[in-house]
């Protein structure tokens, strides 16, 4: 007997024949291919949380409980803890300095914000997102890992909610889809001259923003930019039994285009 399709199946299969109804074109079989992907990305999460748990297998927040659902994708990548491996080297970085304010804008469901209040038992962490479900999943994760009264959940920032970093360790984390551009201005907002900063820029979307941000800050950061890698080496053994599709899928991070980040640390 053939088990009745998923709500999630029934749901694909609808957007996919919606979707190849028309003339046919490489951009349709794109998109296609795109949705497809992403389908077979949720059943390959969710068998890696039916078989290795719900906790970060490894990387900078290893061990760390993770329940809720990413809120753009790539929950498996976060589950492994491949994700982001780029910046795995400027997370131990940021922990070996320590900061003693942590500002995460764009934080969606908690995954940097939870996953530094764990490494950084004695640092404030401010957390912003303007999606309510990302802020409920954020206070989720937050209490999952005992760091609820440490991580502060709020919407929108504005430049001044960087004047907290004066006299402060401060660390400003963001990833908010080319707002970055008019967000980071140290101009209008002074605060963010005496912070770490670790952005990630929506090139994709801005071309040649990451060249007009790095420039704002070269007088006052040291500035370095770190592109895409994918790291295969926290797949668990039971993966080997998954074809190749499956493992990559694991490991996407469902971009479209360069977003590479970055690492300003002050000088």
């Amino acid at each position: 007997m053939v088990a009745p399709a998923s709500s999630l199946t029934e749901r694909v299969t609808a957007d996919l024949r919606d979707l190849l109804a028309g003339q046919p074109d490489a951009a349709t079989l794109a998109r296609a291919l795109r949705l497809l992907a992403k389908w077979r990305a949720h059943l390959v999460e969710n068998t890696l949380r039916a078989r290795s748990g719900s906790r970060v297998l490894a990387g900078p927040f290893e061990g760390m409980a993770y329940p809720v659902a990413a809120s753009e994708g790539a929950g498996a990548a976060r589950l492994l803890g491949s994700y982001e491996a780029g910046l795995h080297p400027v997370i131990e970085r940021i922990v070996a300095r320590g900061p003693d304010l942590v500002i995460d804008v764009g934080a969606a469901e908690g995954y940097y914000a939870v996953g530094l209040a764990l490494r950084l038992p004695e640092a404030e962490v401010r957390a912003h997102d303007t999606d309510a479900r990302a802020r409920d999943a954020c206070r989720a994760l937050a209490g999952a890992n005992g760091v609820g009264q440490r991580v502060a959940v709020a919407g929108e920032a504005t430049h001044a909610d960087f004047a907290a970093c004066n006299g402060r360790h401060a660390l400003v984390l963001c990833d908010i889809e080319g707002a970055e551009e008019a967000l980071l201005d140290p101009a209008a907002a002074p605060g963010l001259l005496g912070a770490d900063i670790l952005v990630e820029v929506h090139d994709l979307l801005r071309p040649g923003l990451s060249d007009r941000i790095a420039a704002r800050f070269a007088p006052t950061h040291l500035v370095t930019r770190i592109g895409r890698r994918l790291d295969d080496s926290a797949l668990p053994e039971w993966m080997e039994g998954l074809g190749d599709m499956d493992r990559l899928l694991a490991l996407w991070e469902w971009r479209s285009g360069p977003t590479p980040w970055l690492w300003m640390e002050r000088r």
